[in-house]
């Protein structure tokens, strides 16, 4: 597994006055899926074993930790496949639970969650294990894809609305404040906002990206970089963004999970075809000193936002449908 370190926080340009809240090292792990449950668990463990060495306080795992990825091909029945698990008795948790309490660190992990309903979906929830082994955070992804490849919306329904973006802070992380939405949920340009708006320092979003099967040339690496980029820098945040890579059949992810400061420089990025952890020590004041040089915050027209709460307008090959936001 490679190493990529960045553990002196480059200058803040934007610094008119001392530093407050001083630095935070986190990490996130990089890692392929593995048909057999022990391989993968040891690659895993291998990156928050390194993670926690390097002095990371929390690490961040990517979308669907232990599980091939589902949603690849539309299911047979409506109903959420055999793979969704309960949350605090199913694998992911007790593996998060373990992990983090033999390595005295707090670990972020994704899992397909079962969430009885007459819909027969699940969920897919992002949560944070602490050094104690005691569940600390959780977050439903909100948007789901529907697209080739990417069928997620038959087997996850979209988070619910109550308390949508919640912001998280952890005791043992300074006074850090995180959000967790999660992948598709990176394109949108709304929640950074929301989170941002919360005081939000980090977006951490578990990722689960690769080859688009109807347009197996097009590569998007390089867009989904950039939107997630422009994002940070549009709010002031710190981006966490662990993807899985490798072969699984009817896709190949492509990695290059990264970390990036709210001046949208990466500190630190992973390759796109093996496992990795990545280690950055972050300078949490550099977000005040970026949105004190430019107050996107202070000087938004929320009156004017309006369209953005009216009805969805879905695109199919020119046909529009509306539903209700």
């Amino acid at each position: 597994m490679q190493e990529v370190l960045a553990l002196n926080p480059p200058v803040s340009p934007a610094r008119a006055g001392e530093k407050v809240r001083g630095d935070i090292t986190v990490a996130l792990v990089q890692h392929r899926w593995h048909e057999d449950r022990q391989a993968l668990e040891a690659e895993l463990e291998d990156g928050i074993r390194r993670a926690a060495s390097h002095g990371a306080q929390i690490v961040f795992l990517p979308e669907l930790t232990l599980s091939k990825y589902p949603a690849f091909k539309v299911p047979d029945t409506a109903a959420a496949d055999a793979s969704a698990e309960e949350l605090l008795t199913g694998p992911t948790f007790t593996f998060a639970a373990q992990m983090a309490t033999k390595h005295q660190i707090n670990v972020h992990i994704s899992l397909y969650r079962k969430a009885p309903s007459h819909d027969g979906l699940g969920l897919n929830t992002a949560i944070v294990v602490s050094p104690e082994g005691e569940l600390v955070a959780t977050t439903n992804k909100l948007h789901i894809p529907r697209t080739a490849g990417y069928y997620e919306d038959k087997y996850f329904r979209e988070g619910p609305n109550e308390e949508p973006y919640p912001v998280h802070r952890i005791s043992g992380l300074k006074d850090l404040a995180m959000g967790l939405p999660t992948c598709w949920d990176e394109w949108f340009s709304e929640p950074p906002r929301i989170y941002s708006l919360a005081g939000a320092d980090l977006l951490a979003y578990p990722t689960a990206i690769g080859s688009e099967p109807d347009h197996p040339d097009f590569d998007t690496e390089p867009l989904w970089r950039q939107t997630i980029l422009g994002n940070g820098i549009a709010n002031g945040l710190f981006m966490v963004v662990p993807n899985r890579w490798g072969d699984e059949g009817a896709l190949t992810f492509y990695g290059s999970s990264f970390i990036s400061d709210p001046y949208g420089r990466i500190l630190a990025r992973a390759p796109r075809n093996d496992s990795a952890v990545l280690v950055a020590r972050l300078d949490l004041d550099a977000r005040r000193d970026w949105l004190t040089l430019f107050p996107f915050l202070r000087t938004r027209r929320p009156e004017t936002y309006a369209a953005l709460t009216e009805a969805r307008v879905e695109s199919e090959l020119g046909e529009e449908e509306q539903t209700s936001a």
